[in-house]
């Protein structure tokens, strides 16, 4: 066996061992990691569920590259072709991540890179993403002013809320995608949603830029209906938001948080550490309680009050409805035209 590949395996089994079995002899000379990913709460519990107790110990210092998102995105592109990236690990929306991967920018990542791998749901893994943490859209109500509960999506076009629907900006390729579901269309092509969602225009739909704003719109009693994230409608009604969720009867759309690792990251061995620390079971607890996303990997237990807020029963995980990743990255630009030139003008 080669020193680098020794490195690796001690590196990854300390890193998936209890916090109270980490010793100093466990852990390889480590040195840094530059995971490019999202501030607010998300970095915060990267830094102290992740990078603190499970990689410190190892040595390894974790560099945070905070940004919304774009940045990231632009660096990736703008280093495809060097053969020294800035970045070790980067987290993207799944079908941002699948976009890259195509691209040919990500490492594919095994079990035997990743060990904690093994335990992540199937169905949301990707060869060069590992999720991160997931939740699931649904319809985000104020149960004070709607009395029965919502069923569908096209419930949103009902006459009788024309002025109370509000939608989130960057939410776009998603609206588009849960208006195809309502016209009866697929994830594949959007096209039905478009056209279904320029009928939506009649009833003088609410934009708001984000997700925030349409919490405190709904707040406020400005809206009455809006779709969501599982995991906003729990963070919303923590922050004392009279808000609860539906799950529409044409599926549930699930969005995952990954993780990609490129090619041309300069610290691989700790990047791999770094992406094995990430799907801890404790770690991911700890994301689930504090912005209600579900863990994915199938080792981590939650309360039950809590699951029963954010987590999806076995017959709704079998009506999720995953979006073609691969028509998604594509027909980016021509959605993001729609939403912003014709939608919203």
């Amino acid at each position: 066996m080669s020193t680098h590949s020794t490195r690796r395996s001690l590196l990854l089994a300390a890193a998936s061992l209890p916090l109270v079995a980490a010793r100093p002899s466990l852990a390889a000379p480590g040195g840094r990691v530059v995971i490019a990913t999202w501030g607010g709460d998300y970095g915060d519990l990267l830094g102290k569920h992740v990078e603190q107790p499970l990689l410190k110990p190892l040595g390894i210092e974790a560099v945070q590259s905070v940004d919304d998102g774009s940045p990231r995105r632009a660096k990736l592109l703008a280093e495809r072709n060097s053969r020294r990236g800035s970045l070790d690990v980067v987290s993207l929306v799944d079908y941002e991540a699948s976009g890259f991967a195509q691209m040919g920018l990500f490492e594919t990542l095994t079990d035997a890179d990743v060990p904690n791998a093994k335990n992540a749901i199937a169905a949301l893994r990707q060869p060069q993403a590992l999720p991160h943490i997931y939740s699931g859209m649904v319809i985000a109500y104020n149960p004070e002013k709607i009395k029965t509960p919502p069923k569908s999506f096209n419930d949103l076009w009902d006459p009788k809320y024309k002025g109370r629907v509000g939608l989130a900006d960057i939410l776009f390729p998603y609206n588009i995608a849960a208006a195809s579901l309502a016209a009866g269309g697929t994830l594949s092509d959007l096209a039905p949603g478009m056209t279904r969602l320029s009928e939506m225009k009649a009833l003088s739909p609410k934009i708001f830029a984000t997700n925030e704003a349409v919490a405190q719109a709904l707040k406020s009693e400005d809206i009455w209906i809006t779709l969501a994230w599982r995991a906003r409608v729990y963070q919303w009604r923590r922050a004392g938001v009279s808000v609860a969720a539906a799950v529409p009867a044409e599926g549930i759309m699930p969005t995952t948080f990954s993780a990609s690792m490129p090619k041309n990251s300069q610290q691989k061995e700790n990047a791999f550490a770094y992406l094995n620390a990430m799907l801890d079971a404790r770690a991911q607890a700890a994301f689930a309680e504090r912005m209600g996303y579900v863990p994915t990997v199938t080792n981590a237990s939650l309360p039950p009050e809590l699951a029963a807020q954010i987590a999806f029963t076995p017959e709704e995980q079998s009506r999720f409805k995953v979006p073609d990743f691969g028509y998604f990255s594509k027909a980016l630009p021509q959605l993001q035209q729609y939403w912003s030139r014709d939608f919203k003008a």
